[in-house]
This record gives structure tokens, sequence and C-alpha cells, in this order.
């Protein structure tokens, strides 16, 4: 699968741990940085993400900051993405099967290499339920449509 990832400074470690282990596992990761822990703004690594993931260019993207909610927010902002902030192995497999998320934040703060893997693990392998969920999607790609979303 082809994935992007990036993070801030606060999740440079986490990043860099997943960035290894995925291609490990065989995916083809773009890391779009940051390339090093220095202090750095979460929105500027949030957008090359979420617009890879949106126009195609990767089928999933993993973020990762303090909190993993500053990304989800930035990234959320670009029409085609939907970026969720996970806790729980349940929320993760949920966001995919009813919402098709297809961008993972994580929290830096919350999560160490084991814990975080196996949630980006359930977040590749888990898909989308369709039916129902597919009309409420749907739903959210109309709303896309509104003044000042911004297009990939």
């Amino acid at each position: 699968m082809k994935i992007a990832i990036a993070a801030d400074h606060a999740g440079f470690v986490l990043k860099e741990q997943l960035r290894k282990a995925l291609a490990a596992e065989g995916h083809e990761v773009s890391d779009f940085g940051p390339g090093s822990a220095e202090s750095c703004d979460y929105p500027d690594y949030a957008q090359p993400v979420a617009r890879a993931v949106a126009d195609g260019r990767a089928e999933r993207g993993i973020l990762v900051c303090s909190t993993g909610i500053g990304m989800a927010m930035a990234a959320n902002k670009v029409a085609g993405v939907r970026a969720a902030p996970a806790v729980s192995e349940d929320e993760v497999r949920l966001t995919r099967e009813h919402n098709d998320a297809n961008v993972l934040t994580l929290g830096a703060r919350y999560f160490d290499e084991a814990q975080a893997r196996k949630l980006a693990g359930i977040f590749l392998q888990t898909g989308f339920a369709g039916g129902r969920h597919a009309r409420r999607v749907g739903k959210i790609a109309q709303m896309e449509q509104a003044p000042g979303r911004q297009q990939p």
C-alpha cells in the first residue's frame, strides 16, 4: 500500500519508528517530514500528506503530533480527506469501517511504538463497510463543496 506519513516535532520519533516498520512490512512509504525533532508547525506537514491522499498519490495517510488532534484538524481542511484521531483499536476499526477514514492521526503523547504499530496495522487492514455508511460518507463529500473549502 502507498502510505504518506508526517509529523511535527512532538511526533517525530514515533513517526520515524512507524515509517521504518511500515517500510519493513513492504509498504511504499512517502515521508513528508520533518527530518528532525526541531520545533515546527504541524499544519506545514499535515497539508502535504492530506494532498497526497486527496489526489491519489497515497492510498492512506498517517500523521503524528502530540495529541493527534491538531493534525486531524489541519488535514481535514483538504477536500477528500477524512482524517480521524483515534485512541483505541475499536475506534480505528470503526473509523475505517463506518467513516472510510483515509488519514489516521496519532498522539505521540499517548502511544509507544508497539501500540502505534498495532493501531496503524488495524487502520491499513480494515476495509470500508459501505452500505448505509456510504450514504453518510457521501454527505460529507457534498459538504466539502461549500465555499471556503480547500481543494486538492
